[in-house]
């Protein structure tokens, strides 16, 4: 086989495998959060956030790990961690447990995700680098909608989904074990000290933080407040499927928008837009024809959120620290992905849902108004060819690659 076919199918592998990961990522969530409505936690909000707290960490530390042992045996290794906390679940039944081993489960998707971008990154030609990624984040937002589907024929109550779940990542790892691929190169980049991002782009580690504490709030209470609700699964599922997709269907018009106009002002419509979607969702009756265009525009709004704010960030900063920057606005989407179920689920118990919607659109409307003054009241910063990219949910603040710097601003423009 020529080196091209062999780069194509080792490319091939990684994308299908990576989909497979993220068709069980994006049934593990749903299903973790209907299931833990009907365990009754007391912590239940801890559990919900364990698993944005260990995915915070894995994508800051997994670089370590992939430098020691290389990126097969690595995906193997990260791969494991997440089939063996998944299978533990079933049997350790209970909050502090389900807490610990989601973050496990979290700390391993991101090393997946770290381990595939990175890989692809270094392995498609410049060429191809842009058809490649937008493959790949497309793949990735299609294997999220269809994990929501999978939802409509499970058994919460049973420990068949997790059995379902170790399966698909199982076969995820025996097609990266088994593939016939030569690893990457890889080095480490530069760090970036603390405040520098804050004082030259504010409105992106501000916007940041609200886009994990909205996103985390979503993706881990809704299910389960319309499950409390009496909601049917299949309701449910087609909820979080159309919810997933809005976010895919916004990526490329926000993104061209983005690309012209100053990013301040696109991110404050788009917070704008969710503010507004999300109290229609509080003051309007629930029958499905209003709440699944609503759940295709809280999607689309939510989604597009910190792409716009990584675009943003990377105009105020110098093109080598751009892999600095990801990582750092990483750590601040985690942080808000963590404390958005904690600060929800106070507020569910006491309010119920409407308190967390509320809470949503009160966030939202904060980054709003900071982004809309900062548009109006200062110049756009200088645009330095780094242009918005399609960020899947969960795993977007992923895709640039940490683990090596030196042609990243070439990299960048070749993906959309």
């Amino acid at each position: 086989m020529p080196p091209g076919g062999s780069m194509r199918t080792q490319i091939g592998e990684l994308v299908i495998a990576t989909s497979i990961v993220q068709l069980a990522n994006g049934f593990f969530g749903t299903f973790v959060s209907l299931r833990v409505a009907i365990e009754n936690f007391d912590a239940a909000g801890l559990v919900l956030s364990a698993y944005f707290a260990g995915f915070t960490v894995g994508a800051l530390r997994c670089g370590k790990v992939i430098e020691r042992i290389g990126h097969i045996r690595a995906f193997a290794a990260f791969a494991g961690f997440v089939a063996g906390a998944t299978a533990v679940m079933p049997l350790l039944v209970g909050s502090l447990a389900w807490a610990v081993l989601r973050a496990i489960v979290g700390f391993g998707c991101a090393g997946i995700f770290v381990t595939t971008e990175s890989w692809l990154s270094a392995k498609a030609s410049p060429s191809e680098r842009g058809r490649v990624f937008s493959i790949y984040m497309v793949g990735t937002f299609l294997a999220l909608a269809l994990g929501q589907l999978l939802i409509a024929r499970a058994d919460i109550e049973a420990a068949a989904p997790f059995n379902v779940i170790v399966a698909l990542f199982t076969v995820a790892l025996i097609i990266v074990t088994a593939a016939r691929a030569e690893p990457p190169r890889v080095s480490a980049s530069a760090a970036l000290p603390y405040g520098v991002l804050t004082r030259a782009a504010p409105i992106a580690v501000v916007g940041s933080a609200v886009s994990g504490l909205v996103g985390g709030v979503f993706y881990a209470l809704v299910p389960a407040w319309m499950q409390v609700q009496g909601t049917t699964q299949a309701t449910i599922a087609l909820f979080m499927l159309v919810a997933v997709l809005g976010g895919l269907a916004f990526q490329i018009p926000v993104g061209r928008l983005s690309d012209r106009f100053d990013r301040r002002i696109v991110l404050a419509f788009l917070s704008l837009g969710f503010a507004v979607t999300a109290l229609v969702m509080v003051l309007l009756p629930h029958p499905l024809p209003t709440i699944l265009p609503a759940a295709v525009l809280l999607g689309g709004f939510m989604s597009t959120l910190y792409p716009v704010c990584v675009a943003y960030a990377h105009d105020c900063m110098p093109p080598d620290r751009v892999v600095a920057v990801s990582a750092r606005l990483i750590l601040v989407s985690g942080v808000g992905s963590v404390l958005g179920p904690l600060i929800g689920a106070s507020l569910m118990a006491h309010f119920e849902i409407n308190g967390v919607f509320y809470f949503m659109a009160a966030a939202v409307l904060l980054l709003a108004v900071v982004s809309g003054l900062g548009g109006l009241l200062t110049p756009a910063p200088m645009r330095r060819e780094v242009p918005f990219e399609i960020l899947t949910p969960q795993a977007g603040p992923l895709a640039h690659d940490p683990l090596d710097a030196s042609d990243e601003p070439s990299q960048l423009n070749d993906r959309l």
